[in-house]
């Protein structure tokens, strides 16, 4: 088996849950399961109607359904070539310090966007509130702030860029395989191999087979210990 540990349902790209799980069933002969998160990203200059106030709400009415706390975190594309770059920073450390006092307070493990200078922030974020779960999504950093996060117990994952960025393959070649997650990042498009093709839960096998191409494990023993790592993280019994 295998788990896509980060797949935005809520995109309208999947508007038919039901042709999706269809999709996925002629793509691998596993059980299905959707298990939910919910958060705000912290790239959304445009929160289309809603505001933290509500999202916090929704935290607090539904967390028993809730696997983990996500996508959170810091936002960094954003602010390239923004005038107020700096107080939008600033602005999304405090929204992620209330978002992780929930965390905190419901058990919840979290799902991260913290990318390249974000990382070491939102690293130091976790430490403060005494988060013990969390995974870095689609992780980009130095290798020494990812060494920090390996060694602080965290996760880190990684998409179908895999397959063809070196920048991943050089992260994965050094990351123990007990701190690595695969993800599709649905819709998220890629390119090379996967150009053209509708991105979605699908894609986590092939990024599994490409860690076990760079880790040189059998890709049956890599794709159990991957989801092995996503029931670990978020809690799953899954026979």
């Amino acid at each position: 088996m295998i788990i896509d540990t980060h797949c935005h349902l809520h995109d309208p790209v999947f508007a038919d849950i039901r042709e999706t799980l269809s999709t996925l069933a002629a793509a691998v002969s596993v059980p299905k399961a959707i298990w939910a998160c919910a958060g705000l990203h912290p790239e959304w200059t445009q929160l289309g109607g809603f505001d933290l106030e509500q999202v916090e709400a929704q935290i607090r009415a539904r967390h028993s359904r809730l696997v983990a706390l996500g996508e959170v975190g810091l936002p960094w594309y954003s602010l390239q070539d923004a005038p107020d770059a700096a107080s939008r920073m600033v602005d999304g450390k405090a929204r992620l310090e209330r978002l992780l006092a929930l965390a905190s307070r419901y058990d919840l493990p979290v799902v991260l966007h913290a990318p390249h200078g974000a990382a070491v922030m939102a690293l130091d974020a976790l430490r403060r509130r005494r988060i013990e779960r969390a995974v870095f999504h689609w992780h980009k950093a130095p290798a020494e702030v990812t060494r920090r996060i390996v060694e602080a117990g965290y996760f880190v994952s990684v998409t179908p860029d895999l397959v063809y960025q070196e920048r991943d393959r050089e992260m994965v070649e050094s990351v123990p395989l007990g701190s690595l997650l695969v993800e599709s990042d649905g819709p998220w498009r890629y390119g090379r191999e996967f150009e053209g093709i509708e991105s979605g839960p699908w894609f986590a096998s092939r990024v599994a087979e490409e860690v076990a191409k760079i880790k040189q494990v059998p890709v049956d023993e890599v794709m159990f210990r991957l989801s092995s790592n996503a029931c670990q993280l978020f809690d799953l019994v899954w026979v």
